[in-house]
């Protein structure tokens, strides 16, 4: 109960922080339907006639966009505000003051700020799912199954970016590699199936990209595996682990600010 009031507190003064600023919320609409009507016009060119993208049809690649678009929102609202300040607390000493603080130090980096403005693309990316989902005849219980492995790409995305941000106790400044991280992710608009055999390889054993959005796609169509969502169910409690880990193993060479 101690850590739900905290989140309540985080989430709460986040988001009247950011209220201040009420043009945002129709930048951030107008952003997320640009780019759910950029991401269709892409995804377009792939389709002509009765053509289909690695077997996968055009209402099909559609939830797989919507997934993609429902992540990278959620990443709006969490993932960007938290982790990308795990380097400037870091490099400026201001972690020091987050461990000291009563409360686990990896909650509170990976909890401490939300931005609303991740809502429209998370909501819009969710539409493109349901309206996907519904056109491929998903029915409303197959669509629910589909929420468990997505939970599960959410917390193997949450894991690794954690730990890349972890490696700036070492390094300093790597906000490069959290770029490279988000420009792999883009290979997650599109069905896995797609690319060829080496890619596909890859996006799923080195960069587990297909666990973010072709696997829960695949649950929301109806036609999920056990086997693969099993094998998301281990990526995430293996990253998550490790993440944990690896952030305690850091802090021990963590010098602060003023050593």
């Amino acid at each position: 109960m101690r850590y739900i009031r905290a989140l309540y507190t985080f989430w709460r003064t986040s988001v009247m922080a950011e209220v201040e600023y009420r043009l945002n919320f129709f930048v951030s609409l107008f952003s997320s339907l640009a780019g759910a009507t950029g991401g269709l016009f892409v995804l377009s060119f792939f389709y002509r006639g009765e053509q289909t993208l690695g077997g996968w049809s055009w209402n099909e690649a559609v939830v797989v966009l919507g997934v993609f678009m429902a992540i990278e929102g959620f990443s709006q609202m969490l993932l960007n505000p938290n982790l990308n300040r795990i380097v400037d607390h870091v490099q400026m000493g201001t972690l020091d003051f987050v461990l000291l603080k009563p409360i686990d130090s990896q909650f509170w980096l990976s909890t401490r700020h939300f931005s609303p403005w991740g809502i429209p693309n998370f909501l819009a990316g969710c539409g493109l799912v349901v309206y996907g989902a519904i056109r491929s005849g998903a029915g409303p219980l197959q669509m629910l199954a589909g929420a468990l492995p997505f939970a599960f790409g959410i917390l193997i995305l949450y894991s690794v970016w954690f730990i890349l941000g972890t490696l700036s106790v070492w390094f300093v400044k790597i906000y490069n590699i959290t770029y490279v991280l988000k420009a792999l992710l883009e290979g997650g608009r599109f069905p896995i199936a797609a690319y060829p055999t080496l890619y596909r390889i890859f996006m799923t054993f080195v960069v587990p990209v297909a666990f973010l959005t072709t696997v829960p796609a695949e649950a929301f169509l109806g036609r999920g595996s056990a086997f693969y969502t099993t094998l998301s169910a281990l990526f995430a409690l293996v990253f998550f682990t490790v993440s944990r880990l690896f952030w305690r193993f850091a802090l021990r060479y963590y010098t602060s600010a003023s050593s």
